[in-house]
This record gives C-alpha cells, sequence and structure tokens, in this order.
C-alpha cells in the first residue's frame, strides 16, 4: 500500500511565504561551495556529449542527481545536496543535462521535461562500470519529472535501492498556465528570457562548428522573441526540436503523474501546497501511485525552497536533512550494516 507521509516540515517564520522560500536560496545562498568535484564528458549514442560531476570515493554507494530548468551541477541545490551526501558516506555524480555544463552541446537537440534518453544512457553506462555498487537518484523539478517519468517508463526494473523527486512539474499544462498568472510570472519571464538567450547561443556555436544542418533546425523555428508564455515556447520550440507534433502532444506524452502507478523503486515524492509553479491539482491522488511511491507534502516550502530555522538569515535547508533521511533508510532496509561517514573513512 502507497504511503501518504505528514511531514515534519515548518518554514522559517521569515519566510513564510512561497515567493521569499523560492526566492531567497537564488538571491542570498553563497554558490561558491569549494568541492573537489571530478569532472568526465560521456559522448552519447548520437555522437553528442554529455558532462558529468563526480563527489566522493569509489567504493561508497552513489547517488545520481538531476537538475531543473536553466540549472545544472553547479546550482546551490545540487552542491547543497551533494555535500552533506559525502558528509553521510554517498558518493554523487551530477549530471549536466545537454548544454548545461558551461560548454553548449553539439546537436540542435538539448533536453525538456520528458528527455528520458540521456538518464537512461547515463545509468546504464554507470551500471555496466559498477554492476554491484547500491545507486539512488534525486531529481528536481523537471529533473524530477524526467526521473519519475524514466522510473514509470522503463520495461526494465531498473536496479536502484532508492529515489527521490523534488517540487515536480507532475501535469506540465497545469504548470505552464500557473505561470501565466500573479506574481508567478516573473519566473516565467525570467526563465523563458534565459531560454531564448541559450537558444541564440546555440545557433551561433552550432554555425562556428560548422554544424549547418544542426543549426538550420533551429534557424527554422523563426523569430521567437515574442514568446511569452512557455505554452508558446513549449509549441514553437520544444515540440518542433524534439518531434512532437504540438504542444498538447509534448505536455500529455511528457508529464510524469501519469508514470507513477508504474514505478517499482521505492520512491519519495516531496511536493508543496504553495508551490509558485504550479497548483494542488496536479498532486496524485491514490489510484496514481504504485506501492512502491511515497507521498509527502508539505504546507509550505515554495518551489525547491523547503527553508526552515528560527534565526533570520540562518537558514536550515530541510531538503538536505529529508533526503538523505529517506536515502539512508533505504539503502539499510537492503543491506543492514554500518554506512560510513566520510569523517570516518
Amino acid at each position: 500500500m502507497s504511503t501518504f507521509i505528514k511531514s515534519s516540515f515548518k518554514s522559517a517564520w521569515w519566510l513564510k511565504n512561497a515567493h521569499l522560500q523560492t526566492i531567497y536560496p537564488f538571491l542570498f545562498r553563497n554558490a561558491k561551495v569549494n568541492l573537489p568535484l571530478r569532472r568526465e564528458r560521456l559522448i552519447t549514442p548520437d555522437d553528442d556529449f554529455i558532462d558529468i560531476d563526480w563527489l566522493g570515493e569509489a567504493y561508497q554507494p552513489l547517488i545520481i542527481l538531476l537538475h531543473g530548468l536553466t540549472g545544472s551541477s553547479q546550482s546551490t541545490y545540487i552542491k547543497g545536496l551533494q555535500a552533506q551526501l559525502l558528509s553521510d558516506g554517498f558518493r554523487s555524480v551530477a549530471l549536466n543535462f545537454r548544454g548545461c555544463s558551461g560548454e553548449l552541446n553539439h546537436s540542435a537537440r538539448c533536453y525538456h521535461s520528458g528527455e528520458t534518453e540521456d538518464l537512461d544512457f547515463l545509468y546504464k553506462t554507470l551500471r555496466a562500470r559498477e554492476p554491484n555498487t547500491p545507486i539512488g537518484m534525486v531529481g528536481f523539478s523537471l529533473g524530477g519529472n524526467v526521473l519519475l517519468k524514466w522510473l514509470g517508463e522503463s520495461e526494465d526494473k531498473p536496479d536502484l535501492f532508492a529515489a527521490v523527486a523534488v517540487s515536480v512539474p507532475l501535469v506540465l499544462d497545469i504548470c505552464a498556465s500557473t505561470l501565466d498568472k500573479g506574481f508567478s510570472k516573473l519566473y516565467r519571464y525570467k526563465l523563458l528570457d534565459e531560454l531564448k538567450v541559450y537558444l541564440s547561443a546555440k545557433h551561433r556555436y552550432l554555425e562556428k562548428l560548422g554544424r549547418v544542418h544542426e543549426a538550420s533546425k533551429i534557424a527554422n523555428l523563426g523569430d521567437v522573441s515574442d514568446i511569452k508564455s512557455f505554452w508558446q515556447y513549449d509549441d514553437r520550440v520544444v515540440a518542433k526540436l524534439h518531434g512532437f507534433k504540438d504542444v498538447h502532444d509534448y505536455y500529455q506524452r511528457s508529464s510524469s503523474r501519469q508514470f507513477l502507478k508504474s514505478i517499482a523503486v521505492p520512491t519519495l515524492v516531496i511536493q508543496a501546497t504553495d508551490d509558485p509553479f504550479m497548483t494542488p491539482e496536479v498532486l496524485p491522488q491514490q489510484a496514481h501511485l504504485s506501492s512502491y511511491v511515497q507521498l509527502e507534502v508539505t504546507a509550505g516550502g515554495g518551489h525547491v525552497g523547503f527553508i526552515s530555522g528560527g534565526t533570520p538569515f540562518k537558514p536550515t535547508y530541510w531538503l538536505e536533512q529529508r533526503i538523505p533521511e529517506f536515502i539512508r533508510q533505504r539503502y539499510l532496509a537492503r543491506w543492514p550494516v554500518h554506512l560510513a561517514s566520510s569523517k570516518e573513512v
């Protein structure tokens, strides 16, 4: 029987508003955490590449991390979690979706909410290298949608001991419409602006590389400067670049809620009812969930915020407590032995 978990999360009294929860880490969290990361480049089956960033030692169990839209392995929520996982005795590797590692990728194709091929390629590559290593996954926002979709659509059950998805746009059309309303339009404006800049830079880069055919795919999209909503962007850009009929086809096929009932890996989904990127309407009901999925819904937290703590400007990033807690629980449920922290090694 799947579980609806009563959450222990309480918003910091000085960050009660959903938008403050969402914006605070972006504005005030130190992004220059000095972690001894090791970068590796993997060549994809279509002769493009993805970059992944490792932290930890080879003997440790491994957690694969997936960032959100316009994010990267340098996003503060990724780096903060990597640091905490290392302290708890887990190795981690952060996937940079195509074009997000600081170097543009070599094809017009990049990534989107339903693009699971690169995650599947990464998982199979790492599993082939390390057939006996315990592996888990964590995805945030768009990365969470990709993770849940991949878990549910996989014909063969992935050999994972745990998965966690946070602030997931479970029903994409509802989320796209939510970003057209009220204060949430500011997030839409910022994200779309970044995506347009990225698209223009990608076009110039592909021309510079001499990849004329790939560059033409972007040129054929026409002028995107007048795009003002995700409905328009996903229809005119994402759908056309990635083989969907239109935005409705993209949203229908890529929304992850429909895949939850097929998941066969112990999975925790963390959602906030005040998330400004969506409405409570996207939350799954019992009929949506397999017996492997636990849903933890918080009354506050915003979008990938979840900041607690009683002292202003001394935040506690609750996700960096809750996610490792679930991962430890699932790890010890399968391997009930002592899990050494990095301080003990």
